[in-house]
């Protein structure tokens, strides 16, 4: 199954997860562009991609569209690859598509979670409900083996 997206580099690619299976993919979703949590995630990511890619290649994946993650990535300066997921097809594969609810309101959104899937594509690790502060230092960890 193929999922558009932005590549390193910004460009608009059509992507598979078995286009990453040569690392390990830390493979988290987020629920919008440009939001707090999302934009510190996406940059605590960014910041510390150098200490994450010897053990794994991570990709972002939101509902956003594919011009709106090519904002995102271009104003945060993102070192890594972000899906759209509009259908939410990979969200429903991976079951973080739920119902939330915010002032009373019920809806259905992202639930921030994250996946360390291995070179199979298997999931090896995952964090769902994810608070964004020291989230990715776990992840780190836990690729370390710390």
């Amino acid at each position: 199954m193929k999922f558009d997206g932005i590549d390193i580099d910004g460009n608009e690619k059509s992507f598979e997860l078995k286009d990453f299976q040569a690392d390990k993919i830390v493979l988290y979703f987020y629920p919008k562009d440009n939001t707090s949590g999302c934009t510190q995630e996406a940059c605590d990511f960014r910041d510390n991609i150098n200490r994450i890619t010897k053990y794994a290649t991570v990709v972002g994946v939101s509902p956003d569209s594919i011009k709106s993650h090519k904002s995102f990535k271009a104003k945060q300066d993102l070192n890594f690859v972000l899906l759209s997921d509009p259908e939410h097809v990979l969200a429903e594969q991976f079951g973080v598509w739920k119902e939330k609810s915010m002032y009373g309101r019920k809806y259905m959104g992202i639930e921030r979670s994250t996946f360390v899937l291995d070179k199979s594509g298997n999931i090896e690790k995952e964090w769902r409900k994810v608070k964004v502060k020291g989230h990715v230092d776990d992840v780190i960890n836990y690729l370390t083996g710390l």
